[in-house]
């Protein structure tokens, strides 16, 4: 017997499924980030801890979970991710989720 899905992962399937920023590329990699709520929420893929948070974009834990990704190398993915979030939705506020996580060092070497 199949096990059920969690609301978490059945979550993530539709997102990458529907919303107008797919979650998947045409190569087949996988986003980390995965809009919700116009950008006040995400789904943040920590390939790390194997774990789909659903955090608010102006939270300390976002913050912090975004830490640990650019600590274990993937840093410029998640950049280009939030470039490409930001020009798909300009009214999202994904510029200044940008923003946020810059002022906070997340990004510096």
């Amino acid at each position: 017997m199949a096990r059920k899905t969690s609301k978490t992962a059945r979550a993530s399937v539709r997102a990458a499924q529907g919303g107008g920023t797919a979650s998947l590329n045409v190569l087949g990699e996988i986003k980390l980030l995965i809009p919700l709520n116009r950008g006040r929420h995400a789904y943040i893929r920590n390939i790390t801890t194997g774990r789909t948070p659903r955090l608010a974009t102006d939270s300390e834990q976002f913050v912090e979970e975004i830490r640990t990704l650019v600590e274990a190398g993937h840093g410029s993915r998640i950049r280009a991710e939030l470039t490409a979030l930001a020009e798909a939705n300009p009214d999202h506020g994904w510029d200044a989720t940008e923003k946020r996580l810059v002022e906070a060092g997340i990004f510096e070497s």
